[in-house]
């Protein structure tokens, strides 16, 4: 569902934005070109296999003397995503420009492919695009048009690989 308000906000929204800032509910919202994106806090199988995906992250990055992280702000504060965790250069920071390789966990009604451009335009290399209801692992290459490879060139894995080494948690609703 989608929800757009043209305009000033009503009262009661900026309450609810608010509500939602001082509770912590705001960790994902994210800002798209200027208009502010809810997001809710997804599935806790999402973040099992966001610790998952840590080991493979951190291998990695040790490898290739990157920083490892779970979400964490791609962009700048007027224009910004925040994907599920990625591969960036050093030094960690709360804005990152760019990432080697960022990771988008689906969840029902996510945007993960209207992100495309917006990680293409920051230089992403890779993007992993884990389904953990279907158990699978899609690498998308961004350096020009997305293409779908069965092997990710920045952790050196084959998707079918990462998908054997994950720990899947039991797919529930």
């Amino acid at each position: 569902m989608t929800t757009i308000v043209r305009g000033p906000h009503p009262p009661e929204l900026e309450a609810w934005l608010d509500k939602r800032r001082r509770l912590g509910q705001d960790r994902r919202d994210e800002v798209w070109e200027g208009r502010y994106v809810v997001a809710p806090t997804p599935h806790s199988n999402h973040g099992a296999v966001q610790l998952a995906l840590a080991d493979l992250l951190v291998a990695a990055a040790g490898r290739l003397n990157l920083h490892a992280t779970t979400t964490f702000n791609l962009g700048r504060s007027d224009d910004f995503r925040i994907p599920d965790g990625g591969l960036m250069p050093w030094p960690a920071a709360t804005w990152h420009d760019t990432a080697v390789l960022v990771v988008d966990i689906l969840s029902p009604e996510d945007e993960t492919f209207a992100k495309l451009d917006f990680y293409r335009r920051h230089g992403v290399t890779e993007l992993l695009v884990v389904d953990w209801r279907s158990r699978t692992v899609r690498c998308l290459a961004l350096q020009e048009e997305p293409q779908e490879r069965d092997r990710s060139g920045v952790l050196g894995l084959t998707t079918a690989r990462i998908e054997a080494e994950l720990d899947w948690p039991p797919v529930a609703d």
